[in-house]
């Protein structure tokens, strides 16, 4: 479902006045893999070595220098805004802090209902309704949970929201950077548990980055 070709991406160094290039940081260099529907790839390797880049250039959050992504078939490094933003229903991600990641003036509802917006995925209040509810079930929370904001929550349970809303589009494939390095080591399981459980139920497949502090 997903192969990775000679992946590479550069950051120009620059100095000087006129601000030139003067050198180059490698963050990704050559990379290639593929992972298959059902599977879950896991990139291990110590802070600042590129993970989180190769994981962001994945989905063309961070745009590659070389290579190509191939998803279904279609190199996605050659679609325009338009094309890749309806590709991007299929491809998601879960990132590494849960609180940074939601914002704190949005309601559970309102950060659950963006994205169905934004793909025009429900029309009717019970259309919306409804998938609100199938997300909560997904990840284990309980109906209340959709008036209140992320500062009311525990950290496993503001990650359960962000992963709510990454499955809200439908997704096929999602990027998981440190998806539980953040949280007690007492909940990690749980959310792992909660991902592995998910991904036998809704068929979806994984690129996991983690550290190995």
């Amino acid at each position: 479902m997903l192969e990775v070709r000679n992946l590479s991406k550069h950051f120009p160094i620059r100095g000087g006045i006129l601000g030139k290039e003067v050198g180059r940081v490698q963050a990704v260099d050559d990379v290639s893999f593929t992972i298959k529907r059902g599977e879950t790839l896991g990139l291990v390797g110590e802070s600042g070595c590129g993970k989180t880049t190769l994981g962001r250039t994945l989905l063309r959050l961070i745009e590659p220098s070389a290579g190509s992504i191939l998803f279904e078939g279609r190199d996605i490094t050659q679609l325009n805004a338009s094309a890749m933003r309806a590709m991007r229903r299929k491809m998601q991600i879960i990132f590494q802090d849960p609180y940074a990641s939601l914002n704190p003036r949005m309601t559970v509802e309102s950060i659950l209902t963006e994205p169905l917006k934004i793909h025009q995925l429900c029309h009717t209040k019970s259309a919306y309704k409804k998938r609100l509810q199938e997300l909560l079930d997904y990840v284990q929370l309980p109906r209340e949970a959709l008036n209140k904001y992320p500062h009311e929550f525990s950290g496993g349970q503001r990650q359960r929201i962000c992963i709510a809303r990454a499955l809200a589009v439908y997704p096929e494939f999602i990027v998981c950077d440190e998806s539980v390095s953040a949280l007690d080591v007492s909940i990690q399981a749980q959310v792992i548990n909660l991902l592995m459980d998910l991904q036998k139920e809704l068929k979806l497949y994984y690129f996991e980055v983690m550290g190995n502090e």
